[in-house]
């Protein structure tokens, strides 16, 4: 029996590719993204098998209508994350504080916390962290810090929302259009050397934290972890 998947941030990198997957496992998948362009252009991609709805995720009011409108559902992916951040500290502003807590760590709670009315009473929620949480390079004061407060939230909810399951994906060096922030001409010497001291020495590609996110929502004896997806980053000197 195919089961019903929300994606919201399902309208580029990781949320689509792992839209795209769990359609072909024959899921029944809604995807949701903030942009009418990218949300137009990912439906293109997933074919009309799968719904989609814009969506400001930041936005309570929106939230709730959204989810009276998709109705009951199994298990919910959250994939919002702002883009850039790498930021030193003596260059930090309280804007760009602002710009990822609300961009990351609010909208995907408040998206949790909307589902609930509509998410099966032992169904699944996935959040994705980042490998920075983990990391002490500089300049990750603030990726690393809104990621493992977005993991650590995981693990809490885990406890709290049982017996629904709740995990986190903390995926590394990725190359998705979250690197768009990047000049097109350095973005792919930055993205690799990123990766140059790491095991697998490459990044990852989206369809691979795919995989893991699919693991997460359908394996029912897995809940309150935070699953690395970083190619070996973490063991990096």
């Amino acid at each position: 029996m195919s089961e019903r998947v929300v994606i919201v941030g399902g309208t580029s990198g990781i949320g689509l590719a792992t839209a795209e997957l769990l359609r072909d496992r024959g899921n029944r998948v809604v995807v949701a993204g903030r942009s009418a362009d990218r949300l137009e252009a990912a439906l293109k991609v997933l074919g009309d098998g799968v719904e989609g709805r814009t969506l400001d995720a930041s936005d309570e009011g929106q939230l709730a209508e959204f989810f009276a409108e998709v109705g009951p559902f199994d298990h919910l992916v959250v994939t919002v994350s702002p883009r850039g951040g790498i930021t030193p500290l003596l260059e930090l502003t309280a804007a760009e504080l602002r710009r990822h807590s609300e961009g990351k760590l609010i909208p995907q709670l408040l998206t949790v916390k909307a589902a609930l009315e509509t998410l099966r009473a032992d169904g699944s929620v996935t959040l994705l962290g980042a490998a920075s949480s983990q990391m002490s390079a500089p300049g990750l004061t603030v990726l690393g810090s809104s990621n493992a407060a977005l993991e650590t939230a995981a693990r809490i909810l885990a406890v709290e929302l049982a017996p629904r399951r709740v995990n986190a994906l903390s995926p590394g060096v990725i190359d998705t259009p979250w690197w768009d922030w990047l000049p097109e001409e350095n973005r792919g010497a930055v993205v690799n050397g990123a990766c140059t001291n790491t095991p697998l020495g490459r990044p990852g590609r989206p369809e691979e934290v795919a995989h893991a996110i699919a693991f997460l929502v359908e394996n029912a004896y897995t809940t309150g972890i935070v699953l690395p997806v970083d190619g070996g980053g973490r063991l990096a000197s």
